[in-house]
């Protein structure tokens, strides 16, 4: 049930991000930089995909593995625009929708309870570096290591295995990403929230899952803090206050 319930908190707060103006237009910048930050990385790689080639392979000389080499050229292209994607949202997060997604997580709060509850309050620039320190164990070492797992796969026989490992501890963590906003914003301790996580692993999954479809994956990314903080809020802020 924690399966289906993530997939469906997605949906929501992707709905009630449409129906609220100024959830939609942060989700939509935080779609748009993932996009253009997406497309630069992109047009790079293509542009110089031969010289990144020859660093692995030397075009043949013979006529009869020449086909070979065209084949793992554009391979090779694609697999490397499909990585700078994921790495486009890692380096957009650093710069700045760390603050947009705590913003759209503050909103949602204010909208089904009607205020926000915090520790305490950080000055701006505290609070930025806060936030950019929470994505260190909460998204870039997993999906760098989710990258690793998909590489050695690559080399491996057990690469079908790996790689849906792989998928399945990115998906796992990117909605962590989400999650653990309202409770990290409250300064809960770190160990408390990864306690979360293991107990919610199921419903984490299901929660991501929208983020291994192509196309539909950067949408539910964009507006996926909304619908974390609805199930934060629904399902364990009881948990929170219990704590205060």
């Amino acid at each position: 049930m924690e399966f289906i319930s993530g997939i469906t908190y997605n949906i929501r707060g992707l709905g009630l991000s449409i129906k609220t103006p100024k959830l939609l237009l942060l989700g939509f910048i935080r779609f748009a930089a993932v996009i253009l930050i997406t497309i630069f990385a992109a047009s790079m790689i293509l542009l110089y995909h031969k010289e990144i080639l020859d660093l692995i392979w030397t075009k043949p000389e013979s006529q009869w593995i020449v086909w070979l080499w065209h084949v793992l050229s554009w391979l090779l292209s694609f697999t490397l625009v499909g990585v700078s994607a994921i790495f486009s949202y890692l380096i957009s997060q650093i710069l700045f929708s760390v603050i947009i997604m705590d913003y759209m997580s503050r909103i949602t709060e204010r909208i089904t309870r009607g205020h926000e509850k915090e520790s305490e309050k950080m000055p701006i620039i505290k609070l930025l570096f806060y936030l950019i320190k929470q994505e260190i164990p909460r998204t870039i070492i997993p999906v760098v290591i989710s990258l690793v797992l998909m590489v050695i796969g690559w080399l491996t026989p057990l690469g079908p295995v790996i790689a849906i490992l792989a998928s399945a501890i990115a998906i796992t963590f990117l909605s962590w990403d989400n999650t653990d906003l309202l409770p990290a914003r409250r300064l809960f301790p770190f160990s408390d929230r990864f306690r979360f996580l293991r107990k919610t692993l199921s419903f984490h999954l299901g929660f991501g899952l929208w983020f291994l479809i192509p196309g539909l994956n950067i949408v539910f990314l964009s507006f996926a803090p909304v619908g974390a903080t609805l199930y934060y809020l629904d399902k364990h802020d009881h948990e929170a206050g219990d704590s205060d």
